[in-house]
């Protein structure tokens, strides 16, 4: 259990708390994004009642190139959230690769000086 608060404690919170509004930011702006791309989409393709839409082809194409575009871009605004998300889990895991090589130093240097501790009261016993 003590592990868990060493490993929390190596942690840069600073830099996750610093990071985090722009994180939520890019987050909701994607959701808003694809909630108004949504809507664009379903009601830019309105069907006639014969089956046939009541647009032109000319402005059916601009309304489908813009989609692309909206696309485009909310997928270059998801790759930008994806390599801030993998930034902020890359420094966590170099948190915990420190940590556990600390551990295992800690458990060497305790391993030693309980061998040393027990040699001191062995010496001591023999001792007049």
């Amino acid at each position: 259990m003590a592990a868990w608060f060493t490993v929390l404690k190596l942690v840069p919170w600073g830099q996750v708390i610093e990071a985090t509004p722009q994180v939520l930011q890019a987050a909701r702006k994607l959701l808003r994004n694809r909630r108004a791309g949504n809507t664009a989409q379903s009601t830019a393709l309105v069907q006639g009642a014969d089956g046939q839409s009541a647009l032109p082809t000319d402005v059916q194409l601009q309304q489908l190139r813009e989609r692309v575009r909206c696309l485009e871009q909310e997928q270059q605004d998801c790759a930008a959230l994806i390599e801030s998300l993998a930034e902020q889990t890359a420094q966590v895991v170099r948190a915990v690769e420190t940590l556990r090589l600390r551990a295992r130093r800690l458990t060497g240097a305790v391993l030693v000086l309980g061998a040393a501790c027990l040699g001191l009261l062995v010496w001591g016993l023999r001792q007049p």
